[in-house]
């Protein structure tokens, strides 16, 4: 199948399989660097720790979106 014709039935996808199948198509490219997963991974026990510890507070899904679509 050319790729032309894949890319055309791709895009007739609802969004959330377009998604799926983007996520797919990028994993398959095993271009994932090993030092930025390191350090996202490095990011996200510190953030859990400084909340774990006070030092920072949890927002809900939707009124973290929300403050991210106002202060753009």
């Amino acid at each position: 199948m050319e790729a032309a014709l894949i890319e055309h039935e791709a895009l007739l996808l609802p969004e959330a399989q377009r998604a799926l199948l983007a996520d797919r198509l990028l994993q398959s490219l095993g271009t994932e660097n090993e030092a930025v997963t390191a350090a996202w991974a490095a990011e996200a026990d510190r953030r859990f720790a400084a909340w774990q510890q006070g030092e920072i507070k949890d927002v809900d899904g939707p009124e973290a979106v929300e403050r991210i679509r106002r202060s753009l």
